[in-house]
């Protein structure tokens, strides 16, 4: 059969998964094979006229800019294809183009040579439908007669049934295609309590492909479906697809259960997968559900399947370089790997992993506003060797306590089934705002606009005897919450294992990362020789800790503007007037503490709780509009978008990232805002999409826990042609971007 035609139907089907709504109910199930929606013919009224007309079905239109027709080698020279001016519409993708419905006539005029009775033409159209379905690019190859009068023409091999042309190959297709339930038959029964066997029943003269199908288990929480055990099959070269396994004959496919519950259950397995008719068509992909009564079964963390029952993350790839992720997470011969164990090693893996990863988070810029306070906290260190090591100690506990309660309230939302990632805590605009203040104030304190601790008389000398290990376990609490906005290289693999493993091993997981971000006080407070290198205190500490100040103000401004992308400009305004009322009101408590009356004191601190008013307001406004710019080569994300740039052909680079996220706007000014990548882009036939996952974000969050990341950012380029996608490293170059884009062009 031709591959264009294989390629269109299989393409354009594949969309429908996404299609939505609609008044009239057109839907996946009513999508028509293009060559139906489009009825090409031919014919030559004279030696020097050739018409190409198109009858196209209501609900359907073809684009002006992408039909046209040239001559297949010599013997009749003709200039453009004509056509007639078209309906004015606006094009989600095209901008303003013109289309036609109903019937198209198109008119290419020329000199025939003598001699020549019959014309080759190359034909090319694209077209959608009303539903929101684009079929892409066809191309069909049309030979037309020259008599002496007007005689019809049509594609070669092309015989007609019921107004239907129907193609194969190079020959016509000797029956009408069969409906899909009798060309494909799908059985499914219990074969135990942990496995569903499946039966593929293709009929004569019809294959099924193994890859381009999927699994789901629906209807009890706490059993999904594994990778499907697939016999071997017939080795198949597909143009479009490259090297398929396809199977000609019935197929017995085992479906291994994954189970956090042992009870017995009535199940709907949901079974979607394509075929084709040998030299005939290829199908829409198909969906059957089948219930099933599964019987009692048994309950592992991890089966051969090679994914968690709860959280369903499978693979321990690190972030330092490029893996592949497949299509859909259940699809068969899928590329997935199984979660690392204690046993394999994997647990030490990702330990090793977690500790190189926090310790490189010192050095990433979302973590700048800490190494302020522990610079400060260094240069104090250097009164005794014993204040060293108390001062390390403290901030170990506080950053290690704090990742244990970041780690332990993560891993316990995903195992509940939410798809929640590093940094989920930043999508919330009352913790932004609340960072926000803490962050003034801190800055505040540093400035001497007021100071932490202090009193009068003996309970300000206790108070002050206690602030040391106090200000040091709050700096390291600080250091977890301020460094959430990023993911640095190593990390990724470490947090896929926690999100994967049991809630011990990831909060072990979690641990080491706590661990690796304060592994450099840990080694200055216990290395006296290094401890030694640090300058002795003296006045300049003070000049230092107001210059230290400034970080905090800076890191400040930059949430009020993640919290403008979030809420708006009046949450920005809310906030911004909160925090004046907040500085006037820690001032004048800090004048009243020495020498005012204890009411002025009260009055100062009820003050300020006022004016943390904003921080609770915000969260009631409503998300700012987004105002993204499309363009034919940026565009926002969506499955739908998705799928449709896919069907027509184009490399897709998806980037999903968020303002709040550190790594991704470096990642942007070094690689993604340039003009190498623009070029790259351009040479690929790519489009930019971006998925902004600032605010929550359902179908976001479902790509991102579709390739197992635990957070942003997440690169995915998409080959032309169909494929997998791939997955570059969380730190990008521009030579990483730029090769992957050439394979994708590929």
């Amino acid at each position: 059969m031709p591959s264009i035609f294989r390629l269109a139907l299989l393409l354009a089907a594949c969309a429908c998964a996404a299609l939505p709504a609609r008044a009239d109910n057109q839907g996946a199930d009513d999508l028509l094979p293009v060559d139906q929606a489009y009825v090409l013919s031919a014919s030559a009224p004279s030696r020097d006229r050739i018409e190409l007309r198109w009858k196209i079905e209501d609900g359907y239109y073809l684009y002006r800019h992408r039909t046209g027709a040239t001559v297949e080698g010599a013997g009749f020279a003709a200039g453009e294809l004509q056509l007639p001016p078209g309906e004015p519409h606006h094009d989600e993708f095209f901008g303003d183009v013109e289309t036609y419905r109903h019937e198209l006539v198109g008119v290419l005029e020329g000199t025939a040579d003598a001699g020549v009775d019959t014309v080759a033409l190359k034909v090319r159209y694209q077209g959608c439908a009303d539903a929101g379905i684009c079929y892409p690019p066809q191309t069909r190859t049309v030979t037309v007669a020259l008599p002496a009068e007007a005689a019809g023409a049509s594609l070669p091999g092309a015989p007609s049934r019921g107004g239907l042309p129907l193609f194969g190959g190079t020959a016509a297709v000797d029956a009408l295609p069969l409906p899909p339930e009798r060309a494909f038959a799908f059985e499914a029964i219990a074969g135990d309590g942990n496995t569903v066997l499946l039966r593929f029943t293709p009929a004569k003269g019809y294959y099924l492909y193994r890859d381009r199908s999927s699994f789901k288990v629906e209807g009890a929480p706490g059993i999904a479906a594994g990778a499907p055990r697939w016999p071997p099959g017939t080795n198949h070269h597909d143009e479009h697809f490259g090297d398929q396994v396809v199977y000609f004959d019935q197929a017995d496919v085992p479906l291994p259960l994954l189970r956090s519950r042992a009870d017995a259950a009535d199940v709907d397995v949901v079974a979607t997968f394509q075929g084709c008719q040998t030299d005939g068509i290829c199908y829409p992909p198909m969906t059957r559900t089948v219930q099933v009564a599964l019987p009692a079964g048994k309950v592992d963390s991890v089966n051969d399947a090679g994914s968690n029952p709860i959280s369903g993350a499978t693979t321990d790839a690190a972030a330092s370089g490029p893996t592949t992720a497949p299509a859909d997470a259940s699809a068969g011969n899928a590329n997935r790997t199984r979660p690392p164990s204690a046993a394999n090693g994997g647990l030490l893996r990702a330990v090793l992993l977690a500790l190189l990863g926090g310790l490189v988070l010192n050095l990433m810029p979302c973590v700048l506003p800490i190494l302020s306070l522990k610079a400060l906290g260094l240069a104090q260190a250097g009164e005794s060797r014993e204040h060293a090591r108390r001062h390390a100690l403290w901030y170990t506990l506080g950053v290690l306590v704090s990742f244990t309660a970041v780690g332990a309230l993560a891993v316990a939302l995903r195992a509940s089934g939410q798809a929640l990632g590093w940094g989920f805590q930043l999508q919330q605009p009352w913790f932004v705002a609340a960072l926000v203040y803490l962050l003034f104030a801190l800055g505040l304190s540093l400035s001497g606009v007021f100071t932490l601790g202090g009193g009068i008389g003996n309970v300000g000398n206790k108070l002050a005897s206690k602030s040391g290990p106090a200000g040091d376990f709050f700096t390291g609490v600080l250091a977890c919450v301020i460094a959430s906005p990023c993911i640095a290289p190593f990390m990724g693999g470490a947090l896929a294992y926690a999100f994967a493993s049991s809630a011990l091993g990831g909060i072990v997981v979690f641990l080491a990362l706590g661990l690796g971000l304060a592994l450099p006080m840990l080694l200055i407070g216990f290395v006296p020789a290094l401890a030694d290198k640090l300058p002795k205190p003296g006045a300049w500490m003070q000049t230092l800790k107001q210059l230290l100040a400034f970080p905090m103000y800076l890191t400040a401004v930059w949430l009020l503007w993640v919290l403008g992308k979030q809420r708006g400009a009046d949450a920005m305004a809310l906030v911004a007037a909160g925090l004046a009322v907040f500085a006037l009101a820690l001032w004048w408590f800090e004048r009243k503490r020495w020498n005012g009356a204890a009411a002025w004191r009260v009055a100062a601190l009820l003050l300020a709780v006022l004016a943390l008013w904003p921080a609770w307001k915000v969260a009631k406004l409503p998300a700012a509009a987004q105002h993204f710019a499309e363009s034919e080569d940026r565009v926002a994300y969506s499955a739908e978008k998705l799928q449709a740039l896919r069907g027509q052909g184009r490399v897709v680079f998806v980037d999903v990232t968020a303002d709040w996220c550190v790594t991704c706007k470096a990642n942007e000014k070094a690689v993604l805002e340039r003009e190498p990548f623009r070029n790259a882009l351009r040479d690929a036939d790519g489009v930019y999409m971006v998925g902004d996952w600032t605010n929550t974000d359902p179908a976001i969050t479902a790509f991102l826990d579709k390739y197992k990341a635990v957070g942003v950012p997440l690169y995915v380029v998409f080959p032309r042609g169909g494929g997998e996608g791939e997955v570059l490293p969380t730190v990008l170059t521009e030579a990483v971007v730029r090769d992957a884009l050439a394979r994708a062009a590929r």
